[in-house]
């Protein structure tokens, strides 16, 4: 039964997640293999069984509790590692099937359900793939759940393979962003990630749960002349149009963050502005700059927001006290602080000649806690690591910084960073691993409603390699407003 119109609005980081979309981990991610990693945007082979069962079956679990415990209150026990998984499959006859934990594979088998919609799209995948034409006629014989799976893993099933994974499709953030009622489509800056942007095209225009916003989705304009230059100009910032989700954060009701990073480009920042502010979306736009490194990637790997007053971010980005700024001989000499590449320039609608220039990561947050969202305590920021040398840099790899709000004041995270989660405990968080956590929403020592300032640990052993976190893996369509 397809997914029926529902409301859609994000208009905070921490306003309570009311619908989310995700994509669990699937065959194709089994599929990848080490000469191919990097090409695929993959840094390591994955155990995908170890990363469905003991990993990521707990993030839908603690999903489903927070917006859906209907569907899942009184059956933990028996979703644990060794059941036979059928309630987390969308294939399956008895998957879960909720409409505010949706998976993006439901969304697309429901729309191959319409000739038309089945014969375009195969069409454009075959294209893009350089398919033969026995291989579209072939695929035109799968159900409209089957070709879903395959049109995603690349591979049919029997497990041969026709074209490349989609291993990124589980960062379901990256394909799009909600800004208050309108949904901004991404523009990947990888060939990796053509495939994944399609499909989400086709489900955006084509879903019925989107089918009230079809004037509110937003799409970014390529460099109208781009064609025409060099293929060595087309690369450049100022011409390329590449944009991620994780680049962007709905961080207000009437302010937009957009980072210029590794994946998203200047050109395309100034483009979704000019759009946002065209349609009074929003009154501000900053744009950060960060350093185009792997290691970032997205500004949502390097802080994201905890609560109205709380944030999580990485060090050596941030101004964490004065000495970091004294400059000695020794200074002087040594390579620049990574941290002299961050750049924060706010607009303003009506005002974008004159922008703001911010000097750090920490004003800009403080400033967006006290004035945009009215916090009234102190504004506190938790570093990765708890800012000490190696710490700091290492869990920021393994996602530290990439924590998803599920409501105001509760995070969930990965559990390895360790040094991380002392530092949620040292300003007043619990840390609760999401098994035990689980356990006491089932004996009814707890509750989704009455919990707070709680960091929830999943586990991450095979999740943490693919490079992305929960706030990664999830594309919030429903907040309430803070």
């Amino acid at each position: 039964m397809p997914v029926r119109p529902q409301r859609i609005h994000v208009s905070s980081e921490i306003g309570t997640l009311k619908r989310l979309l995700i994509h669990s981990p699937d065959r194709g991610l089994g599929k990848v293999i080490p000469s191919k990693a990097q090409d695929w945007l993959f840094e390591d082979i994955v155990h995908l069984d170890m990363m469905r069962r003991d990993e990521y079956d707990y993030y839908v679990k603690i999903l489903l509790y927070f917006l859906d415990p209907d569907k899942v209150r009184g059956k933990v026990a028996s979703l644990g590692p060794d059941s036979d998984r059928s309630f987390f499959k969308p294939d399956h006859d008895d998957y879960f099937k909720s409409d505010k934990v949706i998976d993006i594979q439901r969304l697309l088998a429901d729309i191959l359900d319409d000739e038309s919609i089945r014969i375009r799209l195969i069409a454009a995948i075959c294209g893009i793939e350089r398919t033969s034409f026995r291989t579209q006629q072939q695929l035109n014989q799968y159900d409209p759940s089957e070709l879903a799976k395959i049109m995603i893993s690349g591979s049919l099933p029997d497990l041969t393979m026709l074209f490349a994974p989609l291993p990124n499709f589980i960062f379901t953030r990256d394909i799009g962003i909600v800004i208050n009622d309108h949904i901004l489509l991404n523009k990947p800056a990888k060939l990796a990630r053509t495939r994944e942007a399609l499909l989400t095209q086709y489900i955006f225009f084509n879903h019925p749960l989107f089918a009230d916003y079809q004037d509110k989705i937003i799409e970014i304009p390529d460099n109208e002349h781009a064609f025409l230059l060099p293929d060595a100009d087309v690369n450049r910032d100022v011409t390329r149009s590449t944009l991620e989700g994780g680049d962007v954060m709905m961080i207000a009701q009437r302010h937009l963050m957009i980072g210029v990073s590794e994946r998203t480009t200047l050109y395309a920042a100034q483009q979704v502005m000019r759009l946002v502010f065209d349609r009074n979306l929003v009154d501000t736009v900053t744009i950060l700059k960060i350093p185009k490194k792997r290691d970032y990637m997205h500004i949502d790997t390097i802080f994201t927001q905890v609560k109205r007053n709380v944030w999580v971010l990485l060090g050596s980005l941030a101004r964490t006290g004065d000495e970091a700024k004294k400059r000695d001989v020794i200074h002087f000499f040594a390579p620049k602080d990574v941290s002299e590449d961050l750049k924060i320039l706010q607009f303003i609608k009506g005002l974008e000649h004159k922008p703001i220039e911010i000097e750090n990561l920490e004003d800009l947050l403080a400033d967006i806690s006290k004035n945009d969202l009215g916090a009234t305590d102190p504004v506190q920021f938790i570093y990765s690591g708890n800012n000490e040398f190696p710490f700091g840099a290492r869990e920021q790899w393994t996602d530290s910084c990439n924590l998803l709000a599920l409501k105001d004041g509760v995070v969930i995270g990965y559990d390895r960073n360790e040094k991380t989660a002392e530092a949620f405990r040292g300003a007043g968080f619990e840390v609760v691993a999401a098994a035990k956590l689980l356990e006491r929403f089932e004996r009814g020592e707890s509750s989704p409603e009455t919990i707070e300032n709680t960091f929830i640990m999943l586990p991450s052993a095979e999740l943490s390699r693919a490079r992305g976190g929960s706030h990664c893996m999830s594309l919030p369509l429903l907040r309430e407003e803070v």
